[in-house]
Order: structure tokens, then C-alpha cells, then sequence
């Protein structure tokens, strides 16, 4: 995207604006002027940055139709302020006549998009020191060798520090989620709401619900005030520990919650808690399966204990009623074990997914998560096993690990209780799910045992450590994964978080209202200062007590005697993990040497453009690739961290989710397969240069390939080549192939070629009309007929009154043709008879006996007669023709058996 004309446009705007609020004698009329000339020059500087990192951003992506890494992000995330700020500067420039025009409201707006750009400065300041410290194309330093990595640990420090001293409230005031999708803004607004009303009610051995029922009293402040909102974000985001967030987003465990999402979202079959006691398995080896291996159950940090699991099965099946099962199940809450299902149980499902919740390693379980799984189980048709494993700071690594390796491993052993046979099984996850999924099978493949045949991460985290990319910077105004939330939950997972606790802060006292006056954050008393109480972005503040000098080489230098803003509080401390547990690589699968991962399975991943995550994502990939492994990446744009979970929301995410619900439908289904039985299918691929097999029997097709250049057995429209098989018994078909030139076996219309009539048990709706080539065999028995064909024409040697079948051509005496697949079969020329009622033939001693046709034009050369009489019977082979009269059967078919049986 040009991004001249935004620049060309907030330049002119930006003039127009200043030279006019220069004018006013009003306070709030200057501060309008000092906000435009702001945004004029940080449009200038931004410019030739921007042009710059456009340039070289499409060096790091995975390859030319995979878009995607944290250069292009954090240009787009600037273009998409500068069309903010543009947007805003038109509506001043068109309203700043009105009488109705806020002067003091539009001068908060603009000065919360100048130090938005301010900000947004700063940050390609550190990405363009990153460009040219890392190796080159990597986007981690760690990609590099020992000497980049040295370099980019120091370089890494050196941006923590600096964000541990930069504003960020200016992100979640005003300009709160910008970047995103506008359908999911105003989810984001309330949820920053909610979080800082939260954290000011927030006491560590407080309950969840009670500290959210108390929340609600003082949410309004927070909802009025956009500037009181995002300093209280800022505190919370870099002050609290990690336990205050473990609260907040184990706010959707509670009863009320989960309750209702589980009312809202589809309605499954099975869904049991279990708990699977901590025995050794027995598993055959994947090269050698008469050599087995003993899994241990899971022992790190408190020993032997139950490992829990949630199965989700939107049919029942055979095993998931079975007692073994029940014996492993227990109650959740005061709901038990949710089935709707009453029919009896299916087979087994070919297919299994084992599926890892995320939550930062330190938060929520396979409860938050249900809504969309419930949502893949009805559309994948396979059973689900999500694993509930030990959370940090309580369970750090490599509990988790253990606990989902032996999940995987007994799902294996015990795939028939789960309802499947585990011919084909995914790995499933999001977030610190993937990250498991991914060291879960490196584990499989070290053990010996059998991998997955795929495994699906949506936006992982493949570098467990607080090390600097791209993309990572966008933590300083991502509302939902800020920088001090993911430091904090990487160091929970990797061990540290009680040196980091015992270090850090003790949170505020909560906001009275003589805390907010002593705090001066309301809005009252910073439209009292000059300027609005913001600090210029070339101002230099006086340094905060306790923050890190910024001469000796320690700090980072900016061009042009600029500064970013400065928080007002004491620096944030953001511990990084201890190198050497970070470079393990069952914690760190990115850092995993090639060996190791040149044993993983196909692997797709899914990340968000937006994402701090997506580096990880972009990074792995391209690991795999230059080892030759099976990968692909989808990069979703504008969308945030965790979009599964807010599937309901927005089209964006509905669209995302369908999106990994096919690519895990792409693992479970067996290479070369068509459509299932029994599956509905709407609309396949067109334009496709590759075959793939035919719909399956008892499937429904709607909409079919067009224009397609390669044979393929399922109904097509416009093919020029190789014939194909029509509608399997049992199939609806609606709408075939019209103005084909090859042969088929299927019904056609328009049709030049011969071929096989409708199976049988088929439904028939609309059959040829004026065909040139020798009729079909009629529908076979037990077929339903609607609409017949109708006015042969002239090339079959009659037509009209001297048709063969009609009155004027059958002399007294003579008998119109049996009913195909009753009496007779049709020959050339002849039309059937029409029926006399729908779905009923008159009885066989109301109908007079076929004759030959007869036609004047055959000595000349006409069509050859056929030979004399009717042709006998057809029966088809393995059955045999009943032998009870027609007019004893009721409503029945062509073939006289009855309709519907």
C-alpha cells in the first residue's frame, strides 16, 4: 500500500487546522494548533521510515504468497494510525465552524494521535537498529551464530530497558485496538474496562467473581475518562503479577460464564471430564511396532498425580458409553456428563484430535475453550480429547510437557474408548498450546513412538524468552498480550516468577477519589495545564526515580533530538527466563537443532499479521522449509492474539476459525479421500488442474466444479474430457453437466453421447430433453421419477403425429411400449409413456402391448428399425422382480417398488 497520499493528506490538513486554531484566543483552540503541528512533523519523520521498511519488509517473509512478518506489521500499524489521525484532522476541518464544535474533546483526540505517533516513532527507531545488528534475513538474532546471539541478547536487554521507561497508555485510552478489525473494537474497549476496573478491585486471596461483582461500581469512571483508562492499563500491564492474571482470565472458568457459553455454542453428543489415573503405558514403536516402550506418567515438581481431560464428541460412538470410560469420568460442577445424543452409538471414527488450550501456560483449561471445540466437533465429525495440564507459576515446565505427552500417549493406547481408531491423528493448539503441540511431537519422535500425521498451531510461541523481533514490538500497544503480561507468564512457565515477584513493586492502593486528584489523572486538571498536561515529544522529562540512566551507552539515541514519551511511574522490570533453561528446546521448539526437527510431522500454522506472536511463527516456518519438512503458514490479517476464543464475534474470526477447522480437516482425512459418505457438500473447487475423487454415496451436492481442465470422478458442468461415473446409489442430485461433448454415465441435458440411466435408489429431479443420441435405460427399480422426456426430434425419423407412442401413429389394435424396467425396454425413438397419477402406473391389463415403430422415411434411409417385439426383461443382477401385480402396490415408482422404502 502507497502510503504518499496519507502523508500528503496529513500535511495539508494538519496546516489548515494549525493556521486556523492559531487564531483562536481560546486555550483549547491552541492546544488544536500545538496538536496539528505535532502531527505535521511526525508525518515528515514517519515518511521516509515507512518507505523504507516497505522496501525491505518482503525479504522475511516465508515466501512471495505468504505475506507476513513483523516489518510489514509495524508498517502497517503505522499507516493505519496515520489514516486515523487523517480521518480526524477531515472531521475538525469540516465541523470547526459549528457552533456544536468541542474544542477541548477534538484537542484530546488529536493529542492521543500525535502520541500515538510519537510512540509508533520510537518503534521503528528500535526495529531499524534490529535490521541492521541481526543476521541477515532472521528476524531473532538467535537465528544467527554465537557471535549474533551474544549481540542480540545485548540488543534485546537494551529494548526491554527502554520499554520499561516508554508511556504506553496512550494505546488503551482513545486510540485503544486502532490496528484491529472495527468490528472488535468495542469488545476490546470493554474488556480494557473491565480489566482496570479489576485490578483496582483486585486482592490476591479475593475470589474471581466477588472481585468482578465489585468491579462494576467502579467501571464507569474508567468507561467516561479514555486517558484515567489507559494510565491504570499502563500500572496494571507492567506492576502486577502474575497471579492477577491468572484471576482475570480465569474469569470465564466460573460457573456463571462457562454456563452460559455452553448454552450459546453447539450442542454435542458426549462431553466428559476424565481423569486418567498415573499408570505406565505400554506403546509399540512407530519403526518396529513388536517392540514396545514404557511411558512414564508425569512426575515433575509434585510427583504422580491424575492427568484431566475433556472429550467432545458431536456423535456418540462405539466406547463412549462403554463402563471403562464411565470409570474414569468424573462430575463437573453441578452439571454431569452433557449427552444429547439418543440414537445408538456410531462406529468408530478414523480420525482423532488431541487439542491443547492456551492461557500463557498460566491460565484457564479446556472449559474456557469448549465453545469453539464444540464448534469443530460438528464440523470435523471426530472425536476430541483437550488436555487440562498443570498451569505455572504452581507447575512450571516441564510439568505441562509431561502432562500432554502422556495425554497423547494414552489416547493412543486407548483410541477405542475415545470412540476412534486413531488411524489418522492431530495435534491441535493455540498459543501455548501450539508451543506444546509442537514439543509433544518432537518428544514422540525422540521416544520412538508414532507421531501425529499433523499438527495445527494457531499464533504459538515458539521462542520461550524475552528476546526482541519485530512483531514483539507491537507488545507496547497490543491491548490483549502487552509486553509485561508476556514476560511475566514466560517467566511463570520457565521457573522464575518468585524472584521476579519478591522484586517487583507492591501494587497501589486502589483509585479513591482522593487518590485521583493526588494522581492528577482526571481530566479536569490536565485540561488546566498548558497544552493539556502531555509533555511535548521533544520535551525532555526529568528521569523517574529509580530508572535506568540513559548515557553510558545503556540507553538508545534517537535521531533529531527526539525522545518518545516517558512513563511517569517507577520502571517496569521484565525479567527474562535464565538462558540456559530457555534454550532447551521442549521449551523453545525454535532453538530445537535440525535433527530434532526434521522428525516433526506436517505442520500448519496460523498467525496473526497484527500478532507479536507472528515472528515465532514466521521464524519456525522457515526453519522447516530450508530443512525440506512439510509446512505452511496462513497469516489472518486484523486480527489479535486469541481470535479462537472470539469466534461469535465478528465475521473476521468466523472466517479465521473456518480456517483451521479446514486444516484440521485436511489432517484427519486420508490422503486422496473424496467427500465422505454421508457428508453435505456445498459448493467444491473450480479452476482446479488437479483430479480428486468423485462425492461419495449418500452425500448431497450442491454446486459442482467448473471449468475444470482435469478428469475427476464427480459431476461436472462444461468438461472436455474423460468420462465419469454418474451419482452413486443413494445420491440427491441437483443441477448435472449441460453442452458436453465426451461420454458419461450420469444424466445429462443437451447431451451428444450415450449413457448409463440413474442408478438405483436414486432421485431424479429434471432428466434430458431433446436428445440427439438413443435414449437411456429408464430409471432402475426403486428410483422416483419427475419429469420424463418429452418431443424426440426429427433425426431419430419421426416426429410429431408420426411418432412412434403417439395416437396418430399407432394403428387399431396396436399397443404403446412398456414402461423401461417394468415390461420392457425402450427403444430408439420412443418416448414412455406419461404416468397417470404421480408416482402410480396404471395396472399391466390397462396398458395394450408394445408394438414396433413404424416410420416412412425408414426404406430412405431413415433410422433403422429395431427388432420386432420388446426386448426382455432386465433384471438386475442379485435381485429379482416381485411378482405381486402393480396395481396392488401404492404410490410406487417405475419400478414398481414402493416410494420411500
Amino acid at each position: 500500500m502507497d502510503a504518499r497520499p496519507l502523508f500528503q493528506a496529513l500535511r495539508a490538513l494538519s496546516e489548515d487546522n494549525a493556521s486556523f486554531f492559531e487564531r483562536s484566543g481560546t486555550e483549547s483552540g491552541r492546544r488544536v494548533a500545538a496538536a496539528c503541528a505535532a502531527l505535521r512533523e511526525h508525518g515528515r519523520r514517519l515518511e521516509p521510515a515507512l518507505r523504507h521498511f516497505s522496501r525491505l519488509a518482503p525479504r522475511f517473509d516465508l515466501d512471495e504468497a505468504t505475506p507476513g512478518n513483523g516489518y510489514r506489521s509495524l508498517a502497517q500499524v503505522a499507516r493505519s494510525c496515520l489514516a486515523h489521525a487523517v480521518r480526524k484532522s477531515r472531521y475538525v476541518a469540516a465541523h470547526r465552524r459549528s457552533l456544536f464544535f468541542r474544542a477541548a474533546h477534538n484537542a484530546a483526540e488529536l493529542e492521543a494521535w500525535g502520541a500515538a505517533l510519537a510512540q509508533l516513532r520510537a518503534m521503528l527507531c528500535l526495529a531499524q537498529r534490529m535490521l541492521a545488528r541481526n543476521a541477515p534475513g532472521c528476524l531473532f538474532a538467535e537465528e544467527g551464530g554465537e557471535e549474533e546471539e551474544e549481540e542480540g541478547e545485548g540488543l534485546s536487554a537494551t529494548v526491554l530497558r527502554e520499554y520499561s521507561t516508554m508511556r504506553n497508555g496512550c494505546f488503551y485510552g482513545r486510540c485503544l485496538g486502532f490496528q484491529f478489525a472495527p468490528s472488535l473494537r468495542p469488545f476490546l474497549q470493554t474488556i480494557a474496562i473491565g480489566l482496570v476496573s479489576f485490578g483496582e478491585n483486585y486482592r490476591r486471596n479475593d475470589l474471581g467473581l466477588g472481585v468482578a461483582a465489585g468491579s462494576l461500581f467502579t467501571s464507569g469512571k474508567f468507561a467516561l475518562d479514555p486517558e484515567l483508562r489507559g494510565d491504570e492499563f499502563e500500572r496494571i500491564t507492567q506492576n502486577l503479577d502474575v497471579h492477577f492474571w491468572k484471576s482475570f482470565w480465569n474469569l470465564t472458568e466460573t460457573e456463571l460464564l462457562a454456563s452460559v457459553a455452553s448454552m450459546t455454542s453447539t450442542p454435542v453428543g458426549v462431553c466428559r471430564v476424565l481423569a486418567v489415573p498415573p499408570e505406565p503405558l505400554e506403546l509399540p514403536l512407530a519403526a518396529d511396532p513388536s517392540v514396545t516402550v514404557t511411558i512414564a506418567p508425569p512426575v515433575a515438581h509434585s510427583g504422580p498425580a491424575p492427568v484431566t481431560m475433556r472429550l467432545l464428541s458431536y456423535h456418540l460412538r462405539e466406547g463412549q458409553d462403554s463402563a471403562a470410560l464411565s470409570a474414569l469420568t468424573r462430575a463437573e460442577g453441578p452439571r454431569g456428563p452433557s449427552r444429547w445424543w439418543r440414537g445408538p452409538p456410531l462406529p468408530p471414527s478414523p480420525g482423532l484430535l488431541v487439542h491443547f488450550h492456551g492461557g500463557g501456560f498460566v491460565a484457564q483449561t479446556s472449559r474456557s475453550h469448549e465453545p469453539y471445540l464444540r464448534g469443530w466437533a460438528r464440523d470435523l465429525g471426530a472425536p476430541i480429547l483437550s488436555v487440562d495440564y498443570a498451569l505455572a507459576p504452581e507447575a512450571p515446565f516441564p510439568r505441562a510437557l509431561e502432562e500432554c505427552f502422556y495425554a497423547y500417549c494414552w489416547a493412543l493406547r486407548h483410541c477405542r474408548l475415545l470412540g476412534s481408531t486413531a488411524q489418522r491423528v492431530c495435534l491441535a493448539g493455540d498459543s501455548a498450546g501450539g508451543n506444546l503441540c509442537l514439543t509433544v511431537s518432537l518428544r514422540a519422535a525422540a521416544l520412538g513412538v508414532p507421531v501425529p500425521h499433523g499438527i495445527v498451531a494457531a499464533y504459538p510461541v515458539t521462542l520461550v524468552r524475552a528476546a526482541a523481533s519485530p512483531s514483539r514490538l507491537l507488545t507496547l500497544l497490543d491491548p490483549l498480550l502487552p509486553l509485561g503480561v508476556l514476560c511475566k507468564c514466560l517467566s511463570a512457565y520457565a521457573g522464575t516468577e518468585e524472584e521476579e515477584e519478591e522484586a517487583s513493586p507492591p501494587s497501589p492502593e486502589p483509585l479513591g477519589p482522593s487518590a485521583l486528584l493526588r494522581r492528577d489523572t482526571s481530566g479536569r486538571a490536565r485540561a488546566s495545564r498548558p497544552g493539556g498536561g502531555r509533555p511535548e515529544e521533544g520535551e525532555r522529562q526529568e528521569p523517574p526515580p529509580g530508572s535506568p540512566p540513559e548515557a553510558e551507552g545503556e540507553g538508545l539515541e534517537y535521531p533529531d533530538e527526539f525522545q518518545p514519551l516517558r512513563s511517569q511511574g517507577p520502571p517496569a522490570r521484565f525479567m527474562p527466563p535464565p538462558a540456559p533453561l530457555a534454550k532447551n528446546p521442549y521449551m523453545s521448539p525454535l532453538l530445537a537443532p535440525d535433527a530434532m526437527l526434521g522428525g516433526l510431522p506436517p505442520v500448519h500454522l496460523v498467525a496473526c499479521a497484527l500478532d507479536p506472536m507472528l515472528d515465532d511463527s514466521v521464524a519456525l516456518a522457515r526453519r522447516l522449509r530450508a530443512l525440506g519438512r512439510p509446512v505452511t503458514l496462513q497469516v489472518v490479517p486484523d486480527l489479535p492474539h486469541g481470535f479462537l476464543s472470539l469466534g461469535p464475534l465478528s465475521a473476521e474470526t468466523r472466517r479465521a476459525t473456518a480456517l483451521c477447522t479446514r486444516l484440521i480437516r485436511d489432517v484427519l482425512q486420508p490422503p486422496g479421500e473424496g467427500t465422505r459418505r454421508g457428508s453435505l457438500l456445498l459448493g467444491t473447487r473450480r479452476d482446479s488442474l488437479a483430479p480428486h475423487e468423485g462425492t461419495r454415496r449418500g452425500s448431497l451436492l450442491l454446486g459442482v466444479r467448473r471449468d475444470s481442465l482435469a478428469p475427476h470422478e464427480g459431476t461436472r458442468r462444461d468438461s472436455m474430457v474423460a468420462l465419469h461415473e454418474g451419482p452413486r446409489r443413494g445420491s440427491v442430485l441437483l443441477g448435472v453437466r449441460r453442452d458436453s461433448l465426451a461420454p458419461q454415465e450420469g444424466t445429462r441435458r443437451d447431451s451428444l453421447a450415450p449413457r448409463e440411466g440413474t442408478r438405483r435408489g436414486s432421485v431424479l429431479l429434471g432428466v434430458r430433453r431433446d436428445s440427439l443420441a438413443a435414449p437411456p435405460e429408464g430409471p432402475r427399480r426403486g428410483s422416483l421419477l419427475l419429469g420424463t422426456r418429452r418431443d424426440p426430434p426429427l433425426t431419430h425419423g419421426c416426429r410429431g403425429a408420426d411418432a412412434p407412442g403417439s395416437p396418430a401413429a399407432a394403428p387399431p389394435g396396436s399397443a404403446a411400449p412398456a414402461h423401461p424396467g417394468v415390461g420392457g425396454t425402450a427403444t430408439a425413438g420412443e418416448a414412455p409413456p406419461q404416468p397417470p397419477g404421480a408416482g402410480s402406473l396404471p395396472p399391466p391389463e390397462a396398458r395394450p402391448p408394445p408394438r414396433p415403430p413404424s416410420c416412412a422415411t425408414q426404406p430412405g434411409g431413415g433410422a433403422p428399425s429395431p427388432p420386432d417385439g420388446p426386448d426382455p426383461p432386465r433384471t438386475p443382477p442379485g435381485r429379482r422382480l416381485s411378482a405381486a401385480p402393480l396395481g396392488s402396490r401404492r404410490a410406487s415408482g417405475p419400478a414398481g417398488r414402493e416410494v420411500g422404502s
